[in-house]
């Protein structure tokens, strides 16, 4: 590039459609930005609930004008408009139309050559967020950066000399520690470049041929080359010099490769801890545009030990592939595209909107994969269809460019998965029906994962699913399926396909998590661009019409506690899994849409929720992770305690020879970790006798001499063989004698599973994504719909539990009591004292109890609402059942 002419700031404007359409440039506005940004339009009074609100809203189309004396170039040279991160547009230069490009993830460049000629013209942009070639998925979608209309990128006129180099790949190869690069030189048929790479001391030149406008060089770098990956960022500076145009990018020397069952990095193996990202920018509603504030963004992921972004049906602007390149993170963008492809002789092939795919594929690659953190690519989200065709797809897009590993998408074909011979890595959330490879599911994807169904331990892994030769998973060719269809339903042919079906290249299991956490309404006022937090109003407010106001920050931190369990059980079977070759999470940002998911340790600005620290997280998912394996945390007074320790290594550096050292309350010991490839069985804990009181104690796990180090709560309870229940009345429902005995002021404990209508399901696990959304698609379904609750409040002070000591939050010695219980609604209930609550969602805002109180007569009740069967059948049920019989017998 010669010159570049920054055509940012202040332009004309004018809305061109809709009932805002003007005839005249009466207005102004900044750019880059956005009309919502710029407070454009008309206010927008509407409350949105299901995320966030934009208050200048607006779909159609808008006109930029500006006035501007244009570059004078040169006969020969070449000029064009730059326009990055916009919508559909139109060129008009002095009344004249241009031309028109649509392209949703990549720039809009368009040759203005003969305009410049030193005089002033007139350039009007028309941008346009309607009418889109598809939907756009993320790219457009108000549950994540909204469907803006403006430009908020560059803006520019760039000028390239007579002789300059276009369409450049630059493909590295670290084995051969060299750059091939190709590119087609305009201006000249034939001829000669000068090619350069400079990396600190690491320098490389030559002088290449190129013919028929076409170059094909090598840049060899010798003994002294630079790699890059997530350890070593390092950058090469590549020009091409033709002599009167210099073309400059940064590149790494990298090899990204998925072999059998494991991805490499530089012919070391790798496993990706990914992120999903849907580009959420709630202060502006737009990805930005700048590096630094990427870096930003990225550095504050990595500190939460993601070293993968996988981009949710959109690709990020420049910056963030340049970011990217220098915080060292593998980015995987995926097309703008979430629904069904089908085969040309199907019903529902759409060829404009394919061919549209086909070609803003290309355009992504072209436009940014020379940057070494551009690793992957998918062709969409949850795609249905044919698979036929989305292998095509993906042969159309390698043979444009075979540097990416490829992907037909992110967890296609759900419940029948399948992979096409164009796959490099298959990412999903089952191998069929019954074999899973996440925690956690969707009540209408039923069966449930492990974290929601099973008591919590650290013994899962999904090596025995991933190995698994054969199951019943399977359907009939032919067979319809109904199944959950982007944010809604629709019935799809299955396939045979998925029976066994166990893939033979790297497996990454998708959007893991998805634990929600209460609201945190002191967010509210953070919302100051043009999206409002209008849902967290309104869920505030519905929370005060339930008159439970008081407790909305105790909502938000027990149900976060819980939240952060149920990860760290997710992450370390993740890492415990040696078959698997990455994970997904979602998230560790709050997602602000799809019915307001707040599964994040962060909120939806990055900002930490002050449940867990960045160093507590990367106890359980970092490059290095030091794992305890043992059946259960709950234990009696004087039991035995056995636990495997084992090691996930994948980073730079080995630890054999180091020393881990762990502790449990008086118990200490010491192992010397052996010579291990990433998986190493460290030793072995054994205590005959855990502890000799009731107390929670810590097992903590360290690398002597590095911040490597992970802990787990172990409870010890008392141990309780029977309940002596004598001298107090323990009923299941308040007949006269139950009566008649709090008449005389005793407490009466009243423990029955109240009606189905008049309560709530038992569930331990926190809520999975968000209940308003899962519920509609649920009953869209006719399936059973989520249970919803999220977790336990837990009055720890009150004496009735001092007998149970326990945290404010749900913990493991509350799961079987948990879930054999069902928590009565109590809206309407006056005067009742509640000692554990359950936290209800924000759609419902139930007053929702498990064990509470309230005066009869002379006495009390003391409402457990679970039978007393259930307490009585496991250790922790009879602790509480003393506890509560204690208080009973105390309070008479």
């Amino acid at each position: 590039m010669k010159k570049v002419l920054d055509l940012s700031g202040k332009w004309d404007f004018r809305f061109c459609s809709g009932e805002l359409i003007s005839e005249d440039f009466s207005d102004s506005i900044v750019l880059p930005g956005t009309t919502s940004c710029a407070q454009k339009g008309k206010l927008n009074e509407k409350a949105e609930t299901g995320h966030l609100t934009d208050i200048y809203k607006f779909e159609g189309e808008a006109a930029f004008r500006r006035t501007v004396s244009l570059p004078c170039i040169e006969n020969g040279e070449k000029a064009f408009l730059h326009l990055e991160r916009t919508r559909i547009t139109e060129l008009e230069i002095d009344g004249r139309v241009i031309g028109t490009q649509d392209s949703l993830c990549t720039s809009h460049n368009y040759d203005i050559t003969e305009f410049c000629d030193g005089n002033e013209h007139t350039l009007v942009v028309y941008v346009s967020n309607v009418g889109y070639k598809t939907r756009g998925g993320h790219m457009t979608s108000p549950d994540t950066q909204t469907n803006w209309l403006g430009i908020t990128g560059k803006i520019e006129v760039r000028v390239f000399g007579k002789v300059y180099a276009k369409d450049v790949t630059i493909t590295p190869n670290a084995k051969r520690k060299e750059f091939s690069v190709t590119a087609t030189i305009c201006g000249a048929q034939s001829g000669s470049v000068a090619l350069k790479a400079c990396c600190l001391d690491s320098v490389a030149e030559c002088q290449a041929l190129f013919a028929d406008s076409k170059l094909y060089a090598t840049l060899s770098l010798g003994d002294n080359a630079k790699y890059w990956s997530e350890f070593e960022r390092n950058l090469y500076d590549i020009t091409i010099d033709t002599g009167c145009d210099v073309f400059s990018a940064k590149a790494g020397l990298r090899d990204f490769e998925a072999k059998e069952d494991k991805f490499y990095i530089n012919g070391k193996k790798t496993f990706l801890r990914g992120k999903h990202d849907g580009l959420i920018f709630p202060l502006t509603g737009y990805a930005p545009t700048d590096t630094d504030e990427w870096v930003r963004i990225l550095e504050i992921s990595k500190s939460y030990g993601i070293n993968h972004y996988r981009f949710h049906t959109c690709c990020p602007p420049e910056a963030a592939f340049e970011a990217a390149d220098i915080v060292g993170i593998y980015m995987e963008p995926e097309l703008p595209f979430w629904g069904s492809i089908h085969g040309e002789n199907d019903e529902g092939f759409n060829r404009q909107e394919q061919e549209y795919l086909i070609e803003e594929g290309k355009r992504i690659l072209r436009e940014f994969g020379n940057h070494p953190s551009f690793c992957m690519m998918s062709m969409g989200n949850e795609l249905w269809g044919s698979p036929e065709r989305i292998n095509e797809i993906m042969g159309v897009l390698r043979q444009s460019d075979s540097r990416p590993l490829y992907t037909m998408g992110s967890n296609c074909f759900q419940f029948v998965p399948c992979t096409v011979e164009n796959d490099d890595f298959f990412c999903g959330v089952r191998l069929s029906k019954e074999r899973l490879i996440r925690g956690s599911y969707a009540m209408c994807d039923a069966p449930l994962g492990h974290v929601q169904t099973q008591e919590p331990s650290t013994m899962k892994d999904y090596d025995s699913e991933i190995c698994a030769v054969s199951d019943s998973g399977g359907s009939e060719d032919g067979d319809t399926i109904q199944i959950q269809y982007e944010t809604g339903v629709k019935t799809v042919k299955a396939s045979s396909k998925g029976a066994g079906f166990t893939p033979k290249i790297p497996i990454v299991t998708h959007e893991i998590g998805q634990y929600e956490t209460y609201p945190d309404f002191t967010e509210i006022d953070k919302y100051t661009g043009p999206l409002k937090a209008r849902n967290f109003e309104i869920f505030r407010e519905r929370l005060e019409e339930k008159g439970l106001s008081h407790l909305a920050k105790d909502y938000f931190t027990a149900s976060g506690k819980l939240a952060m369990d149920c990860y760290k059980e997710e992450l370390e079977a993740v890492l415990r899994s040696k078959k698997l070759a990455g994970c997904q999470i979602l998230d560790i940002q709050d997602f602000s849409g799809q019915g307001t998911a707040l599964v994040g340790v962060l909120n939806a600005l990055m900002e930490n929720k002050g449940i867990i620290t960045d160093a507590e997280w990367r106890e359980f998912f970092s490059q290095t992770v030091v794992l305890a394996r043992f059946e259960k945390y709950v234990y009696t007074v004087g039991e035995g305690f056995t636990a495997k320790v084992q090691l996930c290594d994948y980073g730079n550096e080995s630890l054999c020879g180091k020393t881990l050292s762990w502790s449990l309350g008086t118990h200490s010991g010491s192992f010397t970790i052996g010579d291990y490839e990433n998986y190493c069985d460290i030793g072995e804990i054994i205590i005959s006798s855990i502890s000799d009181k009731d107390e929670t104690i810590a097992l903590t796990l360290s690398v002597d001499g590095t911040d490597i180090r992970n802990h787990y709560d172990i409870r010890v309870l008392a141990k309780v063989d029977s309940v002596e229940l004598d001298g107090v009345t323990v009923v299941s429902e308040l007949d006269d004698n139950a009566k008649q005995s709090l008449e005389r002021g005793e407490t009466v404990i009243l423990a029955r599973v109240p009606d189905v209508d008049k309560s709530i399901e038992g569930f331990y696990c926190q809520d999975f994504w968000c209940y308003p959304m899962f519920r509609s698609i649920s009953q869209s379904m006719g399936r059973k719909v989520p249970v919803g609750t999220m977790g336990l409040l837990i009055d720890n002070g009150h004496p009735a539990l001092a007998g149970f000591k326990s945290e404010k939050h749900s913990t493991p010695q509350w799961f079987k009591t948990v879930m054999s219980s069902r928590s009565e609604i109590l809206d309407d209930v006056k005067d009742k004292r509640v000692i554990v609550r359950t936290i209800d969602n924000f759609e419902r805002n139930h007053d929702l109890a498990l064990i509470y109180e309230y005066d009869y007569e002379s006495g009390k009740v003391l409402v457990v609402n679970c039978e007393l069967n259930s307490l009585t059948a496991s250790p922790e049920g009879r602790v509480l059942l003393k506890s509560l019989a204690d208080y009973a017998k105390n309070n008479a």
